[in-house]
Protein backbone atom coordinates (compact mmCIF):
# COMPACT_ATOMS: atom_id res chain seq x y z
CA UNK A 1 0.00 0.00 0.00
CA UNK A 2 1.38 3.43 -0.76
CA UNK A 3 1.83 6.14 1.58
CA UNK A 4 -1.39 8.22 -0.01
CA UNK A 5 -3.60 5.17 0.67
CA UNK A 6 -2.29 4.25 4.16
CA UNK A 7 -3.36 8.05 5.44
CA UNK A 8 -6.37 7.73 3.27
CA UNK A 9 -7.32 4.68 4.87
CA UNK A 10 -6.49 5.12 8.23
CA UNK A 11 -8.39 8.48 7.56
CA UNK A 12 -11.44 6.76 6.28
CA UNK A 13 -11.46 3.99 9.31
CA UNK A 14 -12.06 6.68 11.72
CA UNK A 15 -14.23 8.52 9.64
CA UNK A 16 -16.26 5.44 9.09
CA UNK A 17 -16.47 4.28 12.79
CA UNK A 18 -17.37 7.57 13.98
CA UNK A 19 -20.13 7.36 11.32
CA UNK A 20 -21.55 4.23 12.41
CA UNK A 21 -21.31 5.37 16.10
CA UNK A 22 -23.49 8.38 15.00
CA UNK A 23 -26.00 6.11 12.74
CA UNK A 24 -26.70 3.49 15.96
CA UNK A 25 -26.47 5.51 18.77
CA UNK A 26 -29.41 6.84 20.37
CA UNK A 27 -27.71 10.61 20.07
CA UNK A 28 -29.53 13.45 18.50
CA UNK A 29 -28.84 17.31 18.06
CA UNK A 30 -31.40 19.88 19.14
CA UNK A 31 -31.99 23.21 17.43
CA UNK A 32 -30.70 25.38 19.71
CA UNK A 33 -28.28 22.75 20.49
CA UNK A 34 -28.52 21.70 24.27
CA UNK A 35 -25.49 21.73 26.70
CA UNK A 36 -25.47 17.70 27.30
CA UNK A 37 -25.33 17.28 22.79
CA UNK A 38 -22.19 20.02 22.98
CA UNK A 39 -20.62 18.00 25.34
CA UNK A 40 -21.06 15.03 23.95
CA UNK A 41 -20.17 16.50 20.15
CA UNK A 42 -17.18 17.54 21.90
CA UNK A 43 -16.06 14.21 23.50
CA UNK A 44 -16.79 12.66 19.86
CA UNK A 45 -14.60 14.79 18.67
CA UNK A 46 -11.82 14.83 21.12
CA UNK A 47 -11.86 11.04 20.90
CA UNK A 48 -11.52 10.85 17.21
CA UNK A 49 -8.78 13.15 16.89
CA UNK A 50 -6.87 11.28 19.53
CA UNK A 51 -7.50 8.12 17.67
CA UNK A 52 -6.66 9.94 13.90
CA UNK A 53 -3.51 11.01 15.47
CA UNK A 54 -2.24 7.34 17.15
CA UNK A 55 -2.82 5.56 14.12
CA UNK A 56 -1.23 8.34 11.67
CA UNK A 57 1.77 8.46 13.91
CA UNK A 58 1.68 4.38 13.43
CA UNK A 59 1.61 4.88 9.76
CA UNK A 60 4.37 7.56 9.84
CA UNK A 61 6.81 5.82 12.13
CA UNK A 62 8.84 4.87 8.95
CA UNK A 63 9.41 7.94 8.07
CA UNK A 64 10.17 9.53 11.89
CA UNK A 65 13.20 6.62 12.28
CA UNK A 66 14.32 7.82 8.10
CA UNK A 67 14.31 11.61 9.86
CA UNK A 68 16.38 10.64 12.80
CA UNK A 69 18.97 8.89 11.28
CA UNK A 70 19.35 11.63 8.52
CA UNK A 71 19.91 14.34 11.48
CA UNK A 72 22.68 11.87 13.05
CA UNK A 73 23.99 10.35 10.32
CA UNK A 74 27.90 11.17 10.31
CA UNK A 75 30.38 10.29 7.10
CA UNK A 76 33.33 9.84 9.61
CA UNK A 77 31.54 7.28 11.12
CA UNK A 78 30.10 4.30 8.11
CA UNK A 79 27.88 2.15 8.14
CA UNK A 80 24.89 4.00 9.51
CA UNK A 81 21.67 2.51 7.65
CA UNK A 82 18.05 2.31 8.11
CA UNK A 83 16.69 -1.33 8.30
CA UNK A 84 14.03 -2.11 5.55
CA UNK A 85 12.15 -4.19 7.26
CA UNK A 86 9.47 -3.38 9.05
CA UNK A 87 8.43 -0.25 6.91
CA UNK A 88 5.39 -1.62 5.30
CA UNK A 89 5.04 -1.25 1.31
CA UNK A 90 4.92 1.73 -1.16
CA UNK A 91 6.86 4.62 -1.60
CA UNK A 92 8.39 4.38 2.36
CA UNK A 93 10.45 1.34 1.84
CA UNK A 94 11.39 2.38 -1.52
CA UNK A 95 12.51 6.06 0.28
CA UNK A 96 14.64 4.28 2.24
CA UNK A 97 16.57 1.74 0.42
CA UNK A 98 16.67 5.20 -1.78
CA UNK A 99 18.26 6.75 1.41
CA UNK A 100 21.08 3.66 2.28
CA UNK A 101 21.86 3.62 -1.13
CA UNK A 102 22.67 7.44 -0.85
CA UNK A 103 24.73 7.02 1.94
CA UNK A 104 26.81 4.37 0.32
CA UNK A 105 27.22 6.28 -2.49
CA UNK A 106 28.39 9.33 -0.34
CA UNK A 107 30.70 7.28 1.91
CA UNK A 108 32.25 5.77 -1.34
CA UNK A 109 33.19 9.22 -2.17
CA UNK A 110 34.47 10.70 0.93
CA UNK A 111 36.65 7.71 1.13
CA UNK A 112 38.12 8.14 -2.40
CA UNK A 113 38.41 12.23 -2.27
CA UNK A 114 40.39 11.91 1.23
CA UNK A 115 42.00 9.39 -0.09
CA UNK A 116 43.47 11.49 -2.80
CA UNK A 117 43.99 14.45 -0.38
CA UNK A 118 46.12 12.80 1.80
CA UNK A 119 47.85 11.29 -0.68
CA UNK A 120 48.50 14.83 -1.69
CA UNK A 121 49.68 15.94 1.54
CA UNK A 122 51.91 12.94 2.23
CA UNK A 123 53.75 14.00 -0.82
CA UNK A 124 53.85 17.84 -0.21
CA UNK A 125 54.95 17.29 3.21
CA UNK A 126 57.73 14.31 1.80
CA UNK A 127 58.79 17.47 -1.09
CA UNK A 128 58.79 20.37 1.84
CA UNK A 129 60.99 17.85 4.54
CA UNK A 130 63.28 16.97 1.40
CA UNK A 131 63.84 20.85 0.56
CA UNK A 132 64.32 21.60 4.36
CA UNK A 133 66.99 18.91 4.59
CA UNK A 134 68.74 19.57 1.60
CA UNK A 135 68.39 23.03 1.43
CA UNK A 136 68.23 25.20 4.79
CA UNK A 137 69.62 22.15 6.39
CA UNK A 138 72.75 22.18 4.16
CA UNK A 139 72.78 25.68 4.04
CA UNK A 140 73.01 26.37 8.15
CA UNK A 141 75.66 23.55 8.57
CA UNK A 142 77.88 25.43 6.10
CA UNK A 143 77.01 28.62 8.34
CA UNK A 144 78.12 26.30 11.18
CA UNK A 145 81.42 25.80 9.41
CA UNK A 146 82.16 29.10 8.42
CA UNK A 147 81.46 30.68 12.45
CA UNK A 148 83.64 28.09 13.64
CA UNK A 149 86.46 28.99 11.56
CA UNK A 150 85.62 32.71 12.29
CA UNK A 151 85.53 32.27 15.94
CA UNK A 152 88.93 30.49 15.64
CA UNK A 153 90.60 33.49 14.50
CA UNK A 154 88.33 36.33 16.14
CA UNK A 155 89.84 37.83 19.23
CA UNK A 156 87.72 38.89 22.30
CA UNK A 157 85.02 39.95 22.38
CA UNK A 158 84.11 39.14 19.06
CA UNK A 159 84.83 35.84 19.39
CA UNK A 160 82.26 35.01 22.23
CA UNK A 161 79.63 36.46 19.73
CA UNK A 162 80.46 34.33 17.41
CA UNK A 163 79.95 31.43 19.39
CA UNK A 164 77.02 32.42 20.48
CA UNK A 165 75.30 32.84 16.63
CA UNK A 166 76.92 29.56 16.40
CA UNK A 167 74.69 27.88 19.07
CA UNK A 168 71.54 29.58 18.19
CA UNK A 169 72.25 28.34 14.71
CA UNK A 170 72.91 25.02 15.69
CA UNK A 171 69.98 24.95 17.81
CA UNK A 172 67.92 26.28 14.93
CA UNK A 173 69.87 23.58 12.84
CA UNK A 174 68.01 20.89 15.00
CA UNK A 175 65.05 22.61 15.09
CA UNK A 176 64.52 22.25 11.48
CA UNK A 177 65.75 18.62 11.47
CA UNK A 178 62.91 17.79 14.04
CA UNK A 179 60.61 19.34 11.55
CA UNK A 180 61.64 16.98 9.06
CA UNK A 181 61.14 14.25 11.08
CA UNK A 182 57.68 15.86 11.93
CA UNK A 183 57.01 15.87 8.20
CA UNK A 184 58.12 12.74 6.82
CA UNK A 185 59.27 9.97 9.07
CA UNK A 186 62.78 8.60 7.70
CA UNK A 187 62.91 6.22 10.53
CA UNK A 188 59.59 4.84 9.60
CA UNK A 189 60.67 3.64 6.05
CA UNK A 190 63.84 2.60 7.40
CA UNK A 191 63.64 0.88 10.52
CA UNK A 192 59.97 0.48 11.25
CA UNK A 193 56.94 1.17 12.98
CA UNK A 194 57.63 0.41 16.22
CA UNK A 195 60.92 2.25 15.56
CA UNK A 196 58.85 5.57 14.32
CA UNK A 197 57.36 5.10 17.60
CA UNK A 198 59.74 5.10 19.95
CA UNK A 199 61.37 7.58 18.14
CA UNK A 200 57.96 9.89 18.07
CA UNK A 201 57.31 9.44 21.85
CA UNK A 202 60.84 10.23 22.84
CA UNK A 203 60.92 13.51 21.08
CA UNK A 204 57.31 14.07 22.66
CA UNK A 205 58.85 13.57 25.77
CA UNK A 206 61.76 15.70 25.75
CA UNK A 207 60.03 18.86 24.11
CA UNK A 208 56.80 18.91 26.35
CA UNK A 209 58.36 17.64 29.61
CA UNK A 210 55.30 14.84 29.84
CA UNK A 211 55.86 11.39 31.52
CA UNK A 212 55.43 9.02 28.29
CA UNK A 213 54.92 5.27 29.01
CA UNK A 214 55.58 2.76 26.06
CA UNK A 215 54.56 -0.45 25.78
CA UNK A 216 55.26 -1.83 22.09
CA UNK A 217 54.61 -5.47 21.40
CA UNK A 218 57.57 -6.82 19.14
CA UNK A 219 55.69 -8.96 17.66
CA UNK A 220 53.58 -7.44 15.12
CA UNK A 221 51.88 -8.88 12.14
CA UNK A 222 53.18 -7.66 9.24
CA UNK A 223 51.77 -4.57 7.62
CA UNK A 224 51.46 -2.40 4.58
CA UNK A 225 53.26 0.87 4.28
CA UNK A 226 49.89 2.57 4.03
CA UNK A 227 48.56 0.97 7.46
CA UNK A 228 52.21 1.94 8.85
CA UNK A 229 51.65 5.33 8.20
CA UNK A 230 48.29 5.79 9.17
CA UNK A 231 49.17 4.34 12.76
CA UNK A 232 52.18 6.66 13.18
CA UNK A 233 49.92 9.65 12.05
CA UNK A 234 46.82 8.98 14.20
CA UNK A 235 49.49 8.60 17.15
CA UNK A 236 51.16 11.99 16.58
CA UNK A 237 48.39 13.63 16.63
CA UNK A 238 47.03 11.68 19.39
CA UNK A 239 49.99 13.52 21.24
CA UNK A 240 49.76 16.62 20.03
CA UNK A 241 45.97 16.99 21.07
CA UNK A 242 47.34 15.59 24.35
CA UNK A 243 50.11 18.52 24.67
CA UNK A 244 48.05 21.55 23.62
CA UNK A 245 44.55 20.67 25.30
CA UNK A 246 44.72 17.88 27.60
CA UNK A 247 46.48 19.05 30.27
CA UNK A 248 48.08 15.66 31.21
CA UNK A 249 50.74 14.73 32.96
CA UNK A 250 51.22 11.36 31.97
CA UNK A 251 50.78 9.74 28.34
CA UNK A 252 50.84 5.52 27.44
CA UNK A 253 51.55 4.54 24.45
CA UNK A 254 50.41 1.16 23.45
CA UNK A 255 50.41 -0.65 20.22
CA UNK A 256 49.71 -4.80 19.96
CA UNK A 257 48.62 -7.41 18.28
CA UNK A 258 44.64 -8.23 18.78
CA UNK A 259 43.51 -11.14 16.63
CA UNK A 260 43.27 -10.26 13.16
CA UNK A 261 44.26 -7.00 14.02
CA UNK A 262 46.71 -4.61 15.47
CA UNK A 263 45.26 -2.29 18.10
CA UNK A 264 46.97 1.54 19.10
CA UNK A 265 46.36 3.01 22.47
CA UNK A 266 46.95 6.42 23.73
CA UNK A 267 45.89 6.82 27.01
CA UNK A 268 46.53 10.26 29.10
CA UNK A 269 45.25 11.35 32.42
CA UNK A 270 44.49 14.75 31.43
CA UNK A 271 41.28 16.35 31.64
CA UNK A 272 39.36 14.92 29.17
CA UNK A 273 36.80 16.37 26.48
CA UNK A 274 33.46 16.00 26.05
CA UNK A 275 32.44 13.99 23.13
CA UNK A 276 30.68 16.96 20.94
CA UNK A 277 33.76 18.66 21.09
CA UNK A 278 35.61 17.04 18.59
CA UNK A 279 38.40 19.26 16.66
CA UNK A 280 39.92 19.40 13.88
CA UNK A 281 42.81 16.85 14.82
CA UNK A 282 40.45 14.50 15.70
CA UNK A 283 38.08 14.40 12.90
CA UNK A 284 41.48 14.24 10.98
CA UNK A 285 42.24 11.04 12.70
CA UNK A 286 38.73 9.49 11.41
CA UNK A 287 39.73 10.37 8.04
CA UNK A 288 43.14 8.61 8.00
CA UNK A 289 41.59 5.30 9.60
CA UNK A 290 38.65 5.08 6.98
CA UNK A 291 41.34 4.83 4.05
CA UNK A 292 42.08 1.28 5.73
CA UNK A 293 39.22 0.13 6.97
CA UNK A 294 40.56 0.42 10.60
CA UNK A 295 37.83 1.87 13.66
CA UNK A 296 38.76 4.57 16.15
CA UNK A 297 37.09 4.70 19.67
CA UNK A 298 37.46 7.92 21.39
CA UNK A 299 36.35 7.05 24.51
CA UNK A 300 36.72 10.97 27.08
CA UNK A 301 34.93 12.17 30.43
CA UNK A 302 35.46 15.72 31.80
CA UNK A 303 38.36 14.93 34.36
CA UNK A 304 39.20 11.07 33.32
CA UNK A 305 41.30 11.20 30.41
CA UNK A 306 40.88 10.51 27.49
CA UNK A 307 41.41 7.20 25.35
CA UNK A 308 41.93 6.70 21.91
CA UNK A 309 42.32 2.99 20.53
CA UNK A 310 42.73 2.74 16.61
CA UNK A 311 42.07 -1.32 15.38
CA UNK A 312 43.71 -1.47 12.07
CA UNK A 313 43.14 -4.59 9.86
CA UNK A 314 45.88 -7.01 9.31
CA UNK A 315 46.33 -7.01 5.33
CA UNK A 316 45.75 -10.41 4.05
CA UNK A 317 49.03 -12.11 2.42
CA UNK A 318 48.56 -12.15 -1.35
CA UNK A 319 48.99 -15.92 -2.83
Amino acid sequence: MSLFWRIFGLNAVVLGFATALLLWAPVTVSVPILLTEAVVLVVGMSVMLVANGALLRWGLAPLERLTRVMTTVDLLRPGQRLPVAGSGGGEVPELIRTFNAMLERLEHERATSTARVLTAQEAERRRIAQELHDEVGQSMTAILLVLGRAADDAEQPLRDELHQAQEITRESLDEVRRLVRRLRPGVLDDLGLISALSSLTHDFATHTGLRVVRRFDPDLPALDPETELVLYRVAQEGLTNTARHADAARVEVSLAPAGGAVTLTIADDGRGIEAACEGAGIRGMRERVLLIGAALDITSAPGAGTRIRLTAPVPRKQH
